[in-house]
């Protein structure tokens, strides 16, 4: 008995098939390999590291952040203490009313406790023009509440003689909701002090 041969347009069908079937999976597997190593570059580019200088390891991410947070908090404590400091007979309300804005009670008992003693009624009395020169700001960041130590330059004009004064403030910033235009960094100054202030003489 002869074996009966097989159709040959039906090995070529199932020939082809598999062929097809072969280059289709190809085709997927080259596809999606080439989207994993886009999406892993993708997240290496935005997920980059630097290390800092104690030798960990810190996310690019995260240091612009830190960036971003260091301009903002140093921005905020030039504002605070332009708006308190620097003040004369005809801004002096408008200046603190900005400059409470900026801080807690803190600010508002200190500002109250300056009124009670009578110093923006000498402002007013004598005609004294405060004038700030420099602020500088030291900020550990590394925690909220952020603990700040300023130390601002300011002169005090009485006409005829002008003094020239430097004002070591501390305190705290913390985070708030950000409100334009009274508070635009989103930051607040709560435990703020003075704690030394002196007359600075210019020894020739």
């Amino acid at each position: 008995m002869k074996t009966p041969y097989k159709n040959i347009y039906s090995i070529l069908k199932l020939n082809r098939f598999i062929v097809l079937t072969v280059i289709i999976g190809a085709a997927l597997t080259a596809t999606i390999s080439v989207v994993m190593v886009i999406k892993l570059h993708n997240e290496s580019v935005n997920n980059a590291f630097v290390v800092n200088s104690n030798g960990s390891v810190i996310p690019i991410k995260m240091v612009s952040q830190m960036e971003n947070l260091k301009v903002e908090t140093m921005a905020h404590l030039e504002l605070f203490h332009t708006y308190f400091y620097n003040i004369d007979a005809s801004n002096y309300k408008k200046n603190l009313e900005k400059a409470l804005w900026l801080g807690n009670s803190s600010v508002d008992g200190l500002y109250r406790q300056k009124k009670a003693d009578g110093v923006y009624n000498r402002l007013i009395q004598y005609s004294l023009i405060q004038k700030v020169l420099s602020i500088e700001s030291i900020i550990d960041l590394q925690n909220e509440p952020y603990v700040f130590e300023t130390k601002t330059i300011f002169e005090i004009n009485r006409g005829t003689i002008t003094d020239t004064y430097e004002l070591i403030t501390t305190g705290k910033l913390i985070h708030v909701e950000r409100n334009f235009p009274n508070n635009t960094h989103g930051l607040l100054i709560t435990d703020f002090f003075e704690n030394t202030l002196k007359k600075i003489t210019n020894e020739n």
